[in-house]
């Protein structure tokens, strides 16, 4: 996590604490000439609207303001993490079990290192991905990216 990312978190756990969210993400990245601070929350029933967007966001400039950590101009976003939220924490694997998810590994599993199914089980940091007739049980420590995925 870098360190604009981790004095972030700290700035923004305590505002999404009172208002009953969680902080999903944090990025901060350049594209072309401008800075983006994106901001991405949800709450335990994944209904996050513009209202929650916009309070966090004001509250969470103030803070920045005060504590001026980005030397830099940037933009703040603060959103939902959309249908494809990314899974990092071992409780969002917890509430993903019996969802579709996309799951890319390190290195490769049984020939393969992309691996889209549905979640049946995490247990003792291993998760296990059904994928159409074959079972892939897969470590914390061999993941690169896990997301929700969309089923069509």
């Amino acid at each position: 996590m870098s360190k604009v990312a981790q004095i972030v978190t700290e700035l923004v756990t305590p505002i999404l604490d009172e208002m009953g969210l969680e902080l999903v993400d944090i990025e901060y990245k350049k594209e072309g000439s401008n800075w983006f601070l994106r901001i991405f929350i949800d709450n335990e029933t994944g209904s996050i609207d513009i209202d929650d967007c916009g309070q966090v966001s004001e509250r969470l400039s103030q803070k920045l303001d005060e504590v001026d950590p980005i030397p830099t101009a940037y933009f703040l976003e603060v959103s939902s993490p959309g249908a494809e939220r990314p899974l990092r924490k071992e409780s969002d694997f917890r509430k993903a079990v019996g969802k579709h998810v996309h799951i890319t590994t390190k290195e490769p599993l049984d020939g393969a290192s992309v691996f889209e199914g549905e979640l049946t089980s995490f247990e003792e940091g291993k998760l296990t991905v059904q994928e159409s007739k074959k079972t892939y049980v897969i470590s914390l420590d061999q993941i690169d990216t896990a997301r929700m995925a969309i089923v069509f």
